[in-house]
């Protein structure tokens, strides 16, 4: 199959939103991980005061992991997927939440301007067209020194790792999925990842669009090697942020 892309991928995100939170409620450590990717940004005192970005944001997972993690902070979710966001929206948050529909690609035509402290991203940039200009839009929307948060299923480069991928996949994922008429998304769930950057090559994308400070850190449990989170910070000082 190809892969989905833009109107497609959010047309069949938009018929899986129904059924999202159960299906993601069955991987062990999701909420946790997600949570766990957020304590490395890094953030001071709960994010009092910080603007942070969660870019791809779906039914509001990562919402609620940065409104757990960082309290303080002024959370702007984007999703380009009406379902997704109408799920995430119809759920309690506190105040400084907002939610706002637009494609990873095009946030300015939506209102949605930075500098923002912080990007969070997750499960997004395997599933965009161009994650190459994605990146160079997120570092514009960031402060000088703002710090970026990426959490993606991007296989490790061995083996092992990518049959384990292939075998919950094929043996959990796609069985139950498709009994919800939901196969279709998430074969491309599959197959997005196994096209997508290994690690060591999504950390020099990022490299390249110029972070600095690049890191990769390993998630525990089923999915080492699966999924990892990316650390990074554009260029620049506080105080130039503060000008």
């Amino acid at each position: 199959m190809t892969l989905l892309r833009d109107e497609d991928l959010a047309a069949a995100f938009d018929h899986a939103s129904r059924s999202y939170d159960t299906l993601v409620a069955a991987n062990p450590g999701y909420h946790a991980h997600l949570r766990r990717s957020v304590r490395r940004l890094g953030l001071a005192d709960g994010g009092t005061g910080l603007r942070v970005l969660d870019l791809g944001c779906g039914t509001g997972a990562s919402t609620a992991a940065l409104a757990a993690v960082l309290p303080g902070a002024e959370i702007t979710a984007v999703d380009a997927s009406a379902g997704m966001l109408e799920r995430a929206a119809a759920k309690p948050w506190r105040d400084g939440v907002s939610f706002v529909r637009a494609p990873a690609e095009r946030l300015a035509e939506a209102g949605v301007r930075g500098p923002f402290d912080a990007v969070f991203a997750a499960y997004l940039f395997r599933n965009v067209a161009d994650p190459d200009a994605v990146l160079s839009s997120v570092r514009e929307a960031l402060a000088p020194a703002g710090r970026l948060a990426v959490h993606e299923y991007t296989l490790s480069g061995r083996s092992s790792h990518r049959a384990v991928w292939t075998g919950v996949c094929r043996g959990l994922v796609l069985p139950v999925a498709t009994a919800l008429g939901d196969g279709t998304l998430y074969r491309h769930l599959w197959r997005s990842v196994v096209e997508f950057d290994t690690a060591g090559d999504f950390a020099a994308r990022v490299r390249a669009a110029g972070f600095q400070d690049v890191r990769v850190l390993p998630l525990p449990g089923w999915q080492t090697g699966i999924t990892h989170t990316f650390v990074a910070r554009r260029p620049g000082t506080a105080a130039e942020a503060d000008r």
